[in-house]
């Protein structure tokens, strides 16, 4: 299968560049994965989509404001770090601009100078490990001097961190948000609950990988990139009671469905599990533990309209975004939403 297979025409005008006023009133395309049968509502629709003894999987991770501007200690000159992982209280890897300036034993210094790093070397893909200095919360000063990484496609600045970061969000660690979880609000999971349906958690800390194209044409020879996830005791208890009951697991987007499809990986009932998943789902390849999907509408030739792709069938997929386009829905990050059903 072919990277081109996954391939759509999106005019420019159509990529969200600002979230929406009322989380919740965007539009929503529900897809019918077995009929392709396709029809249009609002995202407060989505309790009406749902039936009592169903269940809700969301991430739950929290996005680091992790791009960081500074100057080099000795001259001055500006800089701006990226944090991809975190590999101690203090060392972090990161991506440096410019990164010339950044050889082992760079000294670099942050708003106030209360925030200041070292180089330490040079590791994978000529990233950096640097060294923090700081007194204090590493987070709470990061949410004082840095900004939200936002996507490539997104030029508008954003104004309120918040709306990078869903209303569940607590655990922090990624480069990115979980962003078919931006829909919700607590009025929302509120009125899911008290109409009977379960809500679940898991954390996937997602990379900047997640931005990262497919550059092989053959899709089955493209390297996947690594993201840490937890999937806790009480949401694999809650995933196994649903499945007896007879209820569906409606994963919230792409990250919480790799969460419980590698989980799902080892048969019979699923099982608390913790570690890094690299899975890549695509066409021909089999869901053990999703029985439906709330999503945005992605990128041409990801890895993420693949894995849409893979529940519901290519042709359905890109017949439903040919439809997205025509009426005018919004894309990508802050834009609309599709319930694969």
């Amino acid at each position: 299968m072919n990277k081109s297979d996954f391939y759509y025409d999106l005019p420019q005008e159509l990529i969200a560049q600002e979230p929406l006023d009322d989380r919740a009133s965007s539009r929503l395309m529900v897809l019918d994965k077995i009929t392709g049968e396709i029809s249009h509502k609002h995202f407060y629709d989505i309790v009406d989509m749902l039936s009592p003894g169903d269940c809700l999987i969301l991430n739950d991770t929290k996005v680091l404001p992790a791009r960081l501007y500074g100057t080099k200690e000795d001259t001055g000159g500006a800089i701006e770090f990226l944090l991809l992982n975190k590999k101690s209280l203090t060392d972090w890897e990161v991506i440096l601009r410019p990164g010339r300036r950044a050889k082992p034993g760079s000294r670099f210094v942050f708003g106030d100078g209360s925030l200041k790093a070292e180089v330490l070397e040079i590791i994978n893909d000529g990233n950096r490990l640097v060294r923090f200095e700081y007194e204090g919360v590493f987070e709470e000063i990061l949410d004082r001097f840095g900004e939200m990484p936002l996507p490539p496609y997104i030029t508008k600045k954003l104004e309120d961190k918040d709306r990078y970061q869903t209303v569940y969000a607590k655990n922090p660690g990624s480069s990115a948000a979980p962003t078919a979880g931006l829909h919700f609000t607590e009025d929302l999971l509120k009125k899911l609950k008290d109409h009977g349906i379960k809500l679940g958690w898991v954390t996937l800390h997602v990379g900047l990988g997640t931005f990262r194209p497919v550059k092989t044409e053959d899709i089955t020879n493209h390297k996947m990139h690594s993201e840490f996830y937890i999937l806790p005791e009480e949401t694999a208890e809650l995933i196994n009671n649903t499945k007896e009951a007879g209820g569906r697991v409606i994963s919230v987007g792409t990250t919480a469905t790799r969460v419980l499809e590698t989980a799902g990986l080892t048969p019979g009932k699923l099982k608390a599990s913790s570690g890094w998943t690299d899975i890549f789902i695509y066409p021909g390849k089999s869901f053990h533990v999703i029985d439906a999907l709330i999503t945005n509408f992605h990128l041409p030739e990801s890895t993420l309209i693949m894995l849409v792709s893979a529940l519901a069938g290519r042709e359905n997929i890109l017949r439903a975004y040919e439809c997205a386009v025509r009426e005018k829905y919004r894309f990508f990050s802050f834009g609309d939403a599709m319930f694969i059903k």
